[in-house]
């Protein structure tokens, strides 16, 4: 006699895919609402700064690797499991802990960590496996980076130098600022190579994922994409500079020099790509291994589980910005007020306001609550800075009881410092200042963030010179310890 075995019904949307990935979709929805501030930032940096216009292609490119792997999911089924939706607790305690220490950057990590949960969750351990790539790519979309500018701003400066104590040119160092005869140049941000290295980085990434198989030869390829870009970049300056030698000009060498990088690197990527082409691992992709019988076994997981995970795990995380809404309830806006400056030699004070050749310098004192986190403090310093400019000039300026950044804002032709103190000390923008204020603002304590600006503008409209205005800058700044930095200090102690 024959057994007639009920068939399975096919993989696809009616084979168990349905409701597990509506759950999905909706999860993502409701992630869209709950984090809609990180979006939006993210979002914004991209279309701000050209160092990350390339994040608007991570995702179609990620979209697009999960197709290449299709494959693989024509022998898997949506798994919903409701322990593996539990890691979204832990997610949401990491956005708190990022939320508090005034971290964007880290906030918009910890979402693409809560999607890998929710698709693991929703959808199996097995199927978030096999699209591991795709997945693994969505990193991409969070603009960071930004904290390694000074870094790379110092490194390229030091091979500028080298370079040129190896040629014998006559040259000056003030800072970033680097004057030869032939005219001054300046280490801007743009020029720290930070654009160059995260596009490469994204790049190596896809590379990697796409011609390689072995984890040794990916790791080769990401370790080049770092290295190459750094010494690139100290090479496309330090080439900058040899050619307004070799001019005469400053301005002559550095005109469309960013686009004329983006060539350069353009080679250099090629290069690589070249190199790596006869170690190349490209075969087709294999699909998961699977049981033969498993079409004949019964399905052991409902599908409707996946909606009752997707809640969970979007339950879960929504305890971190609830946390956060209610911590910062009641909390005061800062206190705004005009600040008076110390005249340098060379200038000349005029009420609240400095004049020093040609140049007028202003400050501003803004006092944060005690229980304000350094999220208030972090956004108060960007507002200050304007728009950012990668081409702009960054620089920090040292003093004695006092940390100032300098930042040069080309929209409206002047140069911002900002510094902070907490606790009657210079407090810098690390994790060290941020944490402190954080612990303080949970436990009560009167130690309370103050931030001091000071904008430096030419008279009379006229056009900024860069050079000149970061002398003046760091001679008025310099002269505030004994004055607006010690009564910034007192303030910041909250007695």
């Amino acid at each position: 006699m024959n057994v007639i075995l009920p068939a399975r019904p096919a993989t696809g949307v009616h084979g168990g895919w349905g409701l597990p990935l509506a759950a999905l979709g909706l999860g993502l929805l409701a992630f869209g609402l709950l984090f809609q501030a990180e979006v939006a930032a993210a979002v914004a940096t991209w279309d701000r700064s050209a160092t990350y216009n390339h994040c608007w292609l991570v995702l179609p490119i990620a979209i697009w690797l999960a197709w290449v792997r299709r494959d693989r999911l024509k022998v898997l089924r949506p798994e919903p499991s409701l322990l593996l939706a539990l890691p979204a607790l832990a997610g949401a305690l990491a956005w708190i802990v990022a939320e508090r220490l005034g971290i964007m950057e880290g906030r918009q990590l910890v979402l693409i960590g809560l999607v890998w949960v929710l698709v693991l969750a929703t959808l199996g351990w097995r199927i978030a496996l096999a699209m591991a790539a795709p997945l693994a790519y969505l990193i991409f979309l969070v603009p960071f980076g930004e904290f390694a500018t000074p870094f790379l701003q110092d490194v390229t400066l030091q091979m500028i130098l080298v370079g040129l104590r190896f040629f014998e040119i006559p040259h000056y160092a003030d800072g970033l600022v680097i004057e030869i005869p032939a005219g001054t140049f300046l280490v801007a941000e743009a020029c720290a190579g930070l654009r160059f290295l995260i596009a490469a980085i994204a790049f190596g990434a896809l590379y990697a994922l796409v011609m390689f198989r072995s984890p040794g030869r990916r790791l080769m390829v990401m370790l080049l994409a770092v290295g190459v870009p750094v010494l690139a970049n100290g090479i496309r300056a330090l080439g900058i500079v040899l050619l307004g030698h070799h001019l005469g000009s400053a301005e002559a060498a550095a005109a469309d020099h960013l686009i004329y990088g983006w060539v350069f690197f353009s080679v250099v990527l090629l290069l690589l790509v070249v190199a790596g082409l006869p170690f190349r691992q490209d075969g087709a992709v294999a699909p998961v291994a699977h049981d033969p019988l498993a079409p004949l076994r019964p399905q052991r997981v409902a599908p409707a589980r996946g909606v009752a995970v997707a809640a969970l795990a979007v339950g879960l995380a929504a305890t971190g910005p609830l946390a956060a809404a209610r911590l910062d309830a009641g909390v005061a806006p800062p206190q705004v007020q005009d600040a008076a400056l110390t005249a340098p030699d060379g200038c000349v004070a005029e009420g609240l306001a400095l004049r020093c050749a040609g140049l007028v310098a202003t400050a501003r004192l803004m006092q944060f609550a005690a229980d304000a986190n350094w999220a208030g403090v972090a956004a108060a310093r960007r507002a200050a800075a304007g728009a950012v400019n990668d081409d702009a000039l960054t620089f920090g300026v040292q003093a004695p009881g006092m940390a100032w950044q300098v930042r040069h804002v080309t929209g409206r032709s002047a140069l911002v410092a900002v510094a902070a103190w907490r606790d009657g000390v210079a407090a810098g923008d690390g994790l060290r200042s941020r944490a402190a204020q954080a612990l303080s603002a949970l436990r009560g304590g009167t130690a309370r963030p103050v931030l001091v600006v000071v904008d430096l503008v030419p008279e009379d409209a006229a056009a900024l010179d860069v050079a000149q205005a970061s002398r003046v800058m760091r001679a008025v700044l310099a002269a505030q310890r004994q004055s607006l930095g010690a009564v910034a200090a007192a303030r910041s102690t909250g007695s």
